[in-house]
């Protein structure tokens, strides 16, 4: 079985796929001070309530976006798993799409395997958007390239900004306003306008510009946390792929077996 793993600024996320089939799926806050013990008590728990053991992972693959914790997940994969990680993008891993960008070595690991996975699932111009620590806009054509695309800070990130500079604000939840109306009688009900319909007129907007930049119809694919609340109060999104990464993951996984 494969366990892949996604470090990102704010969560690591463990998959255990069996193919292509997710099994099981934990996630923990991302700090590089965490030792491959630490992770290894932590999965080997998880593991057993799920009827797994850890002698039943014969591989790992790792995107991160965070290299000071890269070291330790290569630990526990070596040390605990009995296998050395594959790591995304690196030579033994190669992308297998084309990075049509000024700095293709600066794009974030889990960005190319959202769009590797986007384009596995649709094969034509796609717009994906990733909800985590920050939002990303990635544009993939039709023939799989990856184009471009945005980094927006993430609507947690703006919120916990906004309260820390301004002393009176109180913090507040992430959800939709009470009432669909955008003009507020309380400070609560301005903040929660300003940040949740603020957003939603950020991405649909933003969506809006790249079709126009692109010429062509692009399907919009969303995956992250925040997806499935913001795909009940707007009509930007296609499709919903809450495992997107852990999906392009076990695709970059198939290509290193066939390399071989």
């Amino acid at each position: 079985m494969l366990l892949a793993i996604d470090a990102g600024n704010t969560n690591v996320v463990f998959a255990l796929l069996e193919g292509s089939t997710i099994k099981a799926r934990w996630r923990i806050a991302t700090d590089p001070r965490r030792t491959a013990d630490e992770y290894a008590v932590w999965l080997n728990q998880l593991l057993m309530l799920e009827g797994f053991t850890i002698a039943d992972v014969d591989a790992v693959i790792i995107a991160t976006v965070v290299p000071r914790a890269l070291h330790n997940l290569q630990v526990l994969a070596d040390k605990y798993f009995k296998t050395t990680a594959l790591i995304a993008g690196q030579s033994a891993v190669p992308w297998g799409i084309r990075l049509d960008v000024a700095e293709p070595a600066s794009v974030g690991a889990d960005r190319v395997v959202n769009a590797i996975a986007a384009h596995h699932l649709y094969a034509e111009d796609l717009i994906v958007i990733d909800f985590g620590t920050a939002t990303t806009f990635d544009v993939v054509d039709y023939t799989g390239a990856y184009k471009g695309g945005i980094i927006a800070p993430g609507i947690n990130l703006s919120l916990d900004a906004l309260v820390a500079a301004a002393a009176k604000l109180p913090k507040i939840a992430i959800a939709p306003p009470e009432s669909r109306s955008v003009i507020g009688r309380t400070t609560e009900a301005q903040m929660h306008i300003g940040v949740f319909w603020g957003y939603v007129a950020m991405m649909e907007g933003l969506v809006a510009r790249i079709r126009s930049e692109i010429g062509r119809p692009a399907k919009v694919i969303s995956t992250g946390g925040l997806a499935v609340l913001f795909n009940d109060n707007s009509d930007i999104f296609d499709a919903i792929a809450p495992d997107l990464t852990i999906q392009g993951l076990a695709l970059l996984y198939e290509r290193s077996l066939n390399k071989e």
